[in-house]
């Protein structure tokens, strides 16, 4: 069987009993890339290796905010 058939058949299923769809396949693929990578983050700050990639550029940004312009 299919995702497609599988998720066919859990959405009729769930009609049949008045719940609520079940997700699309695919629907939420990116935000589990994103969880995945912030709790690698989270592990690494843990463990004492400094952190890498979104968090560091958020916070590289929120420290040039805060400088004024022209200073070094």
């Amino acid at each position: 069987m299919s995702i497609t058939q599988q998720y066919l058949l859990d959405t009729y299923r769930a009609r049949q009993r008045g719940e609520l769809d079940p997700p699309a396949p695919g629907a939420h693929d990116w935000q589990v890339v994103r969880e995945l990578r912030d709790h690698r983050q989270l592990r690494a700050v843990v463990a004492g290796r400094p952190a890498r990639g979104r968090t560091r550029r958020a916070l590289a940004r929120w420290l040039r905010r805060g400088r004024p312009r022209g200073a070094s």
